[in-house]
Order: C-alpha cells, then sequence, then structure tokens
C-alpha cells in the first residue's frame, strides 16, 4: 500500500488540503482494499487554515518514510517556510520519494530547490512572481499540471484534482482512477498540457453557444473523419466563428480536441486489452496507424507500445 503524507503549512488553503485527501482516500482495490494510506502532517501541531485551526497528529516525521508527500497551496506563498520543512523536503527527494505540489505549493519546493533546472506550473495569478523569484525554474502558466516523474505541480485547486488522478492512474491504472474519479463527481483526467482558465481584463463572453451538445456529438461520430466543416456545419455557424468561440472556451481547436478525445479512448483500449495497435488506430476514427501513433505520441509523450508496456 503506498502512504501519502500531505504537509500542511501555515495558511493553508482548505480547498487544497481536502483535495488528496478525497482523491487517494477514495481509491480502492479490487476487494475495496484501500490504494493509498493517507497521513495529514505538519510541522507544529496547530496550523491555521482561514476558517479554523488544523490540529495535526503527525509532526515532520510522516515525511521519511512516505512514498508520496503532496504540498497543498497556501495563501500566503511569498512567505518564508521553516528550514527545517525544507530540510525535509529535500531529504525526501533525495531518497527517491515522489513530491507533488498544487496551486501556491509550489514555492515551498521553489524555495527548497528541489525545481531548480525543471518545468513547472502553479496558480496563474503568481506565476509570473514565482519566474521572477526562481529564474532557474521553467515556469510554465499555461498549463494545469506538469508531470517531472519524481516532482510534480499543478495549478489552481480543481487542477491539483486532475494531478491527484493522474497519479492514481499512474499508480493503479485507469479502472482504479476512474473509480475515485467517479466518487469525486470529476472526469477521469484532463489532458495536463490543457491551458488554465486565466481572466483576462476583457474577458470573453461568447453567447448563444452551447459547448456540451457539440463535445457530446463529436464523441459520438469520433470514429469517422470530421472536417472542421462538417463540425461548422453540426453547429450552425461559420468555421470561423466556430473556431472563436470553441477556443474561447476550451483553449483548443475542435479537431485538436478530437484528436485528444481519441486518444484518450485509445488509452482505455491500450490498457484494457490485447486488440493490436492497428485495429486500436481504426476504432478509435484515425484514417491510419502511422497518424494514429504521430498524434498518440504528441499528446502523451510515448508511443502506444510504450504507454501499454506501463499501464497494462
Amino acid at each position: 500500500m503506498h502512504t501519502v503524507a500531505v504537509l500542511a503549512l501555515d495558511n493553508v488553503i482548505p480547498f487544497d488540503l481536502s483535495t488528496p485527501l478525497e482523491v487517494f482516500g477514495r481509491s480502492r482495490l479490487p476487494g475495496e482494499r484501500p490504494a493509498y494510506r493517507v497521513r495529514v502532517c505538519a510541522p507544529t501541531p496547530c496550523i491555521e487554515a482561514g476558517l479554523f485551526t488544523l490540529q495535526a497528529r503527525m509532526g515532520l516525521e510522516a515525511l521519511a518514510d512516505a512514498d508520496t508527500i503532496i504540498v497543498p497551496g497556501t495563501a500566503t506563498p511569498f512567505a518564508s517556510v521553516p528550514d527545517r520543512v525544507l530540510n525535509a523536503l529535500r531529504a525526501a527527494s533525495a531518497a527517491g520519494t515522489r513530491v507533488a505540489s498544487i496551486c501556491t505549493g509550489t514555492f515551498p519546493l521553489a524555495q527548497a530547490g528541489l525545481l531548480d533546472g525543471l518545468r513547472a506550473t502553479t496558480h496563474w495569478l503568481v506565476a509570473p512572481e514565482l519566474a521572477r523569484r526562481y529564474p532557474r525554474i521553467d515556469v510554465d502558466a499555461n498549463v494545469l499540471y506538469v508531470d517531472n516523474g519524481r516532482l510534480l505541480t499543478s495549478a489552481g485547486a480543481a487542477a491539483g484534482l486532475d494531478l491527484c488522478l493522474h497519479m492514481v492512474r499512474g499508480d493503479y491504472g485507469s479502472a482504479i482512477a476512474a473509480d475515485a474519479a467517479r466518487l469525486s463527481v470529476m472526469p477521469l483526467e484532463r489532458e495536463g498540457g490543457q491551458a488554465q482558465f486565466i481572466v483576462y481584463e476583457q474577458p470573453p463572453a461568447p453567447r448563444g453557444f452551447e459547448l456540451e451538445p457539440l463535445l457530446r456529438w463529436l464523441e459520438d461520430n469520433g470514429g469517422r473523419e470530421l472536417t472542421l466543416e462538417e463540425i461548422a456545419q453540426y453547429a450552425g455557424m461559420s468555421t470561423r466563428t466556430l473556431l472563436r468561440r470553441f477556443r474561447e472556451q476550451t483553449g483548443t481547436t475542435p479537431l485538436q480536441w478530437l484528436h485528444r478525445a481519441r486518444v484518450r479512448q485509445a488509452q482505455h483500449l491500450l490498457e484494457t486489452t490485447e486488440h493490436s495497435i492497428e485495429r486500436i488506430a481504426a476504432q478509435v476514427g484515425f484514417g491510419s496507424p502511422t497518424a494514429f501513433r504521430d498524434r498518440f505520441k504528441r499528446v502523451t509523450g510515448v508511443t502506444p507500445r510504450s504507454y501499454r508496456r506501463t499501464f497494462q
């Protein structure tokens, strides 16, 4: 059983703290066995959490034997983190422990020097300050989460749910992660590279465009080669208007969204069946196995064969 230690620091954001408890605590193996042992620890017995005070049962010693450490966000991300906390994080990371952050929890990892030379993300509001304070970090404010293997970071609180489900899927496969997602009333996984929902000075306000029916139609017709013109015709608008409104609401284009949906279907088939790569490519609607392999690697970063070896 994996042990997850959730490290609560002063002014911890309650939702960020509850996110790993929700996801890892609900994950179950066959026979309803818990998939994770979850602990909450803190550098002091009492931690402020805004509207209430948290009394932690365990101290920093809980980090030493954890398989995964989660650092939730805090309302004071620029505050100095005690040296004993930074040293405990450094020691755990050096020992091979997986360390992840939610939202502004990226800042303690940055203070510890764990993200130097790596790509990382955080909430878009504080991403410029993260880049300014820690120039050795490649800050990407346009994604939901970044997985560097043993060091992972996520954007806002909702992206923390995506990251936790991503880790469950990597640990136990999509079936266990899907069950945890359903219990949390969440989609299994949004792509880590999906754009954050950033608020601009003049936010777009599309009208008269209900996206959900179109997405359902795209999924239902994903097995055939759709053109942008066909999609626009179904949506009842010009291709230019469709592209603009679709991008405003999803951060991507209809065809890119469709390709990602097909890749997600392929991931499920690669994990749960022995079907050949060629058969899966046809099942999910790619015109050729070559096109499927190319798109799959661009979305996931690995080949279909490598993905199957890892997750089946």
